[in-house]
C-alpha cells in the first residue's frame, strides 16, 4: 500500500537531508519525493509517498512531524485530491515518425518540446498511470532517457493542506 503525506517544512538549508536521514533510519522506503516553494514565503512544501507495506503510515507520519523543521503533517491518501506527475521523455525517433510520435503523446495531452536529428523529448503531465501509460507506448520506440517529478499533490477544494 502507498500512502500520499504532504508537509509544510521551513524553507532552510538541510531540511531535506534531515527528511530522508529520518527515512533511512527506520528504514522507511520512499516512493517519491518532491520538494518546492510554497505560497508562503518562509516554507516549502514536501509530498511524500511511501511504501507502507511493512511500516503503517501513521508511525512515518509522526516521526515526520517530531523533525524540527516540519511544521505540518497530513496523510492525503483517502482524501479528494488533484495528484499529478511530469515526465520528460527522450525517445529514439527519425524524421520520418516524428508526427506518429506527435500523436501518441497528443492521446495522453503531452508534446513534443525539443527536437533532435534522431531523437525527440516528448513532456506528459498527469497522474501516475497516464505516464505510465505513454511510457509504455514509447518504450518499443526506444526510450534514450527518461526523468519524472515524482507526485505532487493538493486537496480539492478550499481547504489547505499542510
Amino acid at each position: 500500500m502507498r500512502h500520499t503525506l504532504v508537509a509544510r517544512v521551513f524553507d532552510e538549508p538541510g531540511v531535506l537531508n534531515r527528511v530522508a536521514s529520518l527515512f533511512r533510519r527506520r528504514a522507511f522506503n520512499i516512493e517519491s519525493l518532491t520538494v518546492g516553494q510554497s505560497e508562503a514565503k518562509d516554507y516549502s512544501r514536501m509530498t511524500v509517498v511511501v511504501d507502507t507495506a511493512r511500516v503503517p503510515a501513521r508511525l512515518v507520519e509522526e516521526s515526520l512531524r517530531k523533525l524540527v523543521p516540519v511544521a505540518e503533517v497530513r496523510d492525503v491518501t483517502d482524501l479528494p485530491t488533484v495528484d499529478r506527475d511530469l515526465a520528460l521523455i527522450r525517445v529514439r525517433c527519425v524524421p520520418a515518425d516524428r508526427a506518429e510520435v506527435a500523436q501518441l503523446a497528443d492521446i495522453f495531452r503531452g508534446r513534443i518540446v525539443d527536437v533532435a536529428p534522431e531523437s525527440v523529448i516528448v513532456e506528459v503531465t498527469g497522474d501516475g498511470a497516464k505516464v505510465d501509460g505513454l511510457v509504455d507506448l514509447l518504450r518499443p520506440r526506444g526510450i534514450l532517457e527518461m526523468v519524472r517529478t515524482g507526485k505532487v499533490a493538493m486537496l480539492r477544494g478550499v481547504t489547505p493542506a499542510a
